[in-house]
């Protein structure tokens, strides 16, 4: 992988990266504790409630999951190996990596 490929891939994994920043601030207040709402009726509200910050926690984790794939792929890229399957050493295919910024596996080992 050339130098102008790192760059590209190195700025698309920030993008990235500043969008789940951006997308976590916003998750913040779905997170918080459910409060009961004297005004809603019944406990089917606070029920619904409870499981939207339910869902906001997972997507939270899923993005803390990305990022932190995320941030590997960016050491990887400083320290010269990103392109490269971590098994058997081969270049992973372009294409496989703009499909998945982190992705540390030829198509042969991911499927193995």
């Amino acid at each position: 992988m050339n130098d102008s490929e790192l760059a590209h891939f190195s700025a698309l994994i920030l993008a990235r990266l500043d969008e789940l920043a951006n997308s976590t601030a916003s998750g913040k207040s779905a997170q918080a504790v459910v409060e009961l709402d004297q005004q809603a009726v019944g406990r089917l509200s606070r029920m619904d409630a409870l499981q939207n910050q339910a869902m906001a926690k997972a997507h939270q984790a899923s993005r803390d999951l990305e990022r932190r794939r995320l941030t590997a792929a960016l050491n990887r890229i400083r320290d010269g190996e990103y392109g490269f399957c971590e098994d058997c050493g081969e270049e992973v295919p372009v294409g496989r990596l703009k499909l998945d910024l982190a992705a540390t596996k030829c198509v042969s080992c991911a499927s193995g």
